[in-house]
């Protein structure tokens, strides 16, 4: 199995850099196939969500759209797929980040009580505790 660094994926998706961008589309398109797909692991995608979002401007819904389109991607193997499509729907819906969501799934599914946040987008979602 092989593995995608952020990095990759941003050139791949925002093509901004034409090397890059041709490299990581000929990496992906020969290492990531149905048969042998290429881990995204959740950090990537939280990282992902950071640099489309803080570096691109991208709009959440654009960005939304682009995480479906990867969770859907027969050539990706996502590490935790169940809890990323949570992860997503919460997003979608609420004012928190991607990251805030995904951490939130993740560890109610680990049996924890609630999350400790700071964050007020974060402390209004299920499974965080607001610390005020």
């Amino acid at each position: 199995m092989k593995g995608i660094d952020t990095n990759v994926l941003v050139r791949y998706l925002v093509k901004d850099d034409s090397a890059q961008s041709n490299k990581a589309s000929r990496f992906i398109a020969r290492e990531c196939s149905r048969e042998s797909p290429c881990l995204i692991n959740r950090i990537v995608l939280c990282d992902l969500v950071w640099v489309l979002e803080s570096a691109y401007g991208y709009p959440k819904e654009t960005i939304a759209a682009v995480l479906e389109q990867i969770l859907r991607t027969s050539q990706f193997q996502i590490e935790d797929l169940p809890a990323a499509w949570i992860a997503l729907r919460e997003y979608r819906k609420g004012r928190a980040g991607f990251a805030d969501c995904f951490l939130g799934v993740v560890n109610r599914r680990l049996g924890c009580e609630h999350t400790a946040t700071f964050d007020a987008s974060a402390g209004r979602m299920e499974g965080f505790l607001l610390l005020s």
